[in-house]
């Protein structure tokens, strides 16, 4: 399979009261296909929002959209386009970065937290250059990252509740 140049087809999910950002690296092809977040039914990170925060399992675009916001987290990707083959974080090459200002310019966001290695590295190569704020290199919630268990990631992304809010 021969790399592909793909541009992110996936807006940023914020709104004015989020006070964290979670940035994944680029969309896997599931998540391309369902125009969402992690549409890979393997990945983890719905499934692990849910368990952080007591909540049901979203299912739908809607009800994940609704976990996140109402728990005043931003989600989008380091990466704005890149030339990738299939869904291989370790295949991106010719990264160019999201622009962060449109969030970060219109929520409340004071923490960053990168899903991932790649996402993590690509944010202190291109973006933390430009924006001055730390991030926070969690585990990957993606299948392929089999060394984390369920627990294990929990266990981990548990910092993050502290920077969110019920309301």
């Amino acid at each position: 399979m021969e790399p592909q140049t793909i541009i992110h087809p996936i807006p940023p999910l914020y709104d004015g009261d989020c006070r964290i950002l979670i940035l994944g690296s680029f969309p896997s092809v599931k998540s391309r296909e369902a125009r969402f977040f992690y549409g890979h039914p393997q990945n983890r990170f719905w499934k692990l929002l849910a368990a952080l925060f007591e909540e049901p399992v979203p299912q739908s675009v809607d009800e994940k959209r609704s976990l996140a916001l109402s728990r005043h987290i931003a989600m989008w990707d380091t990466i704005r386009s890149c030339a990738i083959t299939g869904s291989s974080d370790s295949s991106i090459r010719d990264v160019v970065p999201n622009d962060l200002s449109v969030i970060l310019d219109n929520s409340r966001v004071e923490r960053i937290f990168c899903n991932g290695a790649t996402s993590y590295n690509l944010y202190k190569k291109f973006i933390y250059p430009v924006t001055g704020i730390e991030a926070t290199k969690l585990p990957s919630t993606s299948p392929a990252n089999a060394a984390f268990s369920l627990e294990r990631l929990l266990a981990e992304w548990s910092v993050i509740k502290e920077y969110t809010v019920q309301e």
